[in-house]
């Protein structure tokens, strides 16, 4: 009796994680990815709750831990650059957790220890599917028909064949932010802590420390405009425009995105789905739930899912009833971090003088010697008390 197979459509670090898990239980293995080679870079995720000993299941553990970007603290600054509040860092999973790592390097590292035998087919993407009661029939547009027991989608928030086959169940939930992201060249005056700085018109700068000799940028702002349509010239043109007077070190930041080679715009999205299994297509990480970096723990849901889903199919002939298993298990945690307290959003994306004051008080409240342990356990993310289901 041959081995089953199955095909990922996506090489990020939610595809990836289904490729070791599923290879490692016996699955034959193919990885789609749209991208023409491997994705390095990206900005600072971490490894949470539940997904760190996911992690070490995998081996990968001391590996991760030594790719730190060297993140010791987070704290709150003003214009001047002078310490407002710090958020509760304080155990493997606080503000600034122990596992810190850039995306590019948390992904390599999984594909740098995949099991043998796992194929990845760069530059092609998935065209057409055609399932029947035994298999599903994959057709990318390069031409290569793949016939398989399993589809499983990783391609993404944006995925183009989730909303394709799953047409009518996908809830696009936009939380009116922009983020732009990119890395630009640290200075004598860069350290090791995540610098966050918040000013009025629902604007805020984000600097991170790396692993790389470089610091990680953010800048995100409250404002429902779509910069994802937009080439990236007018993209950072417009950007640039919203940020006039913004203060602290954001004429760097922007002068930094002009010449970064991977700047990378996001509208934040919610994906919010009433199931995440249809036939033979399997959905996981962001394609299924993103909970965009206002809810955090994306990364660590995605490398969880490819466990838990490896878990329900590892055994049971019924592939449906394996897919149930997997969304069984997985939902109460997206939902824990998907769900957002009231005015979370107007809270942290204040736009007048008045607003950033009140929100200024509030943080300094809820980081006090008395609020700060309960505010860190508020903040969990991907955390459980329930068992990883087993393998086998």
């Amino acid at each position: 009796m041959s081995n089953p197979r199955v095909v990922v459509s996506g090489a990020g670090i939610a595809g990836l994680s289904v490729a070791h898990w599923l290879r490692s239980t016996g699955w034959e293995v193919t990885v789609v990815e749209r991208a023409p080679a491997f994705r390095d870079g990206g900005q600072n995720v971490d490894v949470r709750g539940v997904a760190r000993e996911v992690l070490d299941r995998m081996g990968l553990f001391d590996a991760v831990k030594a790719l730190n970007t060297t993140e010791t603290a987070a704290v709150l600054v003003d214009e001047r650059g002078e310490v407002t509040a710090e958020l509760p860092s304080d155990g493997p999973d606080g503000a600034t957790a122990e596992l810190e790592i850039v995306r590019g390097d948390f992904a390599r590292a999984i594909l740098d220890r995949l099991p043998d035998g796992v194929e990845i087919v760069y530059g092609d993407t998935i065209s057409d599917t055609a399932e029947d009661e035994v298999s599903i029939t994959v057709t990318t547009a390069a031409g290569r028909v793949l016939r398989a027991d399993l589809l499983v989608i990783a391609e993404g928030v944006r995925s183009a064949t989730r909303d394709r086959l799953f047409d009518g169940l996908v809830d696009r939930r936009a939380l009116g932010i922009n983020m732009v992201f990119g890395t630009i060249p640290r200075t004598a005056g860069d350290d090791d802590r995540w610098r966050w700085y918040s000013t009025v018109g629902g604007r805020q700068v984000h600097l991170r420390p790396d692993n790389h000799g470089t610091t990680r940028a953010i800048l995100a702002y409250a404002q429902a405009e779509d910069l994802t349509a937009l080439d990236r010239d007018r993209a950072l043109a417009r950007v640039r425009a919203r940020y006039a007077g913004a203060g602290w070190e954001t004429e760097r930041v922007l002068d930094g995105f002009d010449a970064s080679e991977d700047v990378y715009v996001d509208g934040l999205t919610q994906i919010r789905m009433p199931t995440w299994h249809r036939g033979r297509v399997c959905l996981v990480g962001d394609a299924a739930w993103c909970v965009t970096p206002m809810g955090g723990g994306g990364a660590s849901l995605a490398l969880t899912s490819g466990y838990v889903l490896a878990a329900g199919l590892a055994g049971r002939p019924d592939i449906m009833a394996a897919l149930t298993s997997y969304e069984s298990w997985m939902r109460p945690l997206v939902d824990s971090v998907q769900k957002f307290p009231p005015g979370l959003v107007r809270l942290a994306y204040p736009r007048t003088r008045l607003g950033l004051t009140l929100r200024t008080l509030v943080v300094r409240a809820l980081t006090s010697p008395l609020l700060a342990p309960l505010t860190a356990r508020l903040s969990r993310v991907a955390d459980t008390d329930r068992p990883l289901p087993p393998l086998a």
